[in-house]
């Protein structure tokens, strides 16, 4: 794409067909179930109520198998086929952390929780030709612009 800024989206005209074609979305950073209560689980939780085929990438946890009954992938590189968009819950010190395997992955789209925002990584994964969202609740805007 000739200017990366067309890949920082940021309004709903540009959000609305990104989530409205989104079927399969990793969460890098995602909690367990006995972390029902933060957003990290509640969010993935409530996309995966929506039909959306949810891939877990816990960053931390390695005992565990599954989250919402479905396979844990430990990278983003390990994860089988396509995904559409990856939701970031990490802090923004530690997104530059996984840049690597974002790029490796390709997917369609980045979004960066509520509170999350890297501009130089939201950049480069632009540059990549690669949509990014930032700062944004991927559930309030799901329940707006899809479901709403």
């Amino acid at each position: 794409m000739a200017d990366w800024r067309a890949n920082i989206l940021d309004d709903d005209a540009a959000l609305r067909p990104l989530l409205r074609s989104t079927r399969r979305v990793a969460v890098l950073g995602m909690k367990t179930e006995a972390q029902a209560s933060q957003a990290a689980f509640y969010v993935p939780q409530y996309l995966a109520g929506q039909g959306v085929e949810v891939v877990p990438v816990p960053v931390y946890y390695p005992e565990v198998q599954e989250i919402l009954g479905r396979r844990v992938y430990r990278s983003l590189a390990a994860v089988p086929g396509d995904i559409d968009l990856v939701d970031v819950f990490r802090r923004p010190r530690d997104v530059p952390g996984h840049l690597d395997d974002l790029l490796a992955k390709r997917p369609r789209a980045v979004w960066l929780q509520l509170g999350i925002r890297h501009d130089a990584v939201a950049e480069q994964l632009a540059r990549a030709g690669i949509q990014v969202v930032q700062d944004r609740c991927l559930m309030v805007d799901w329940r707006r612009l899809v479901s709403g």
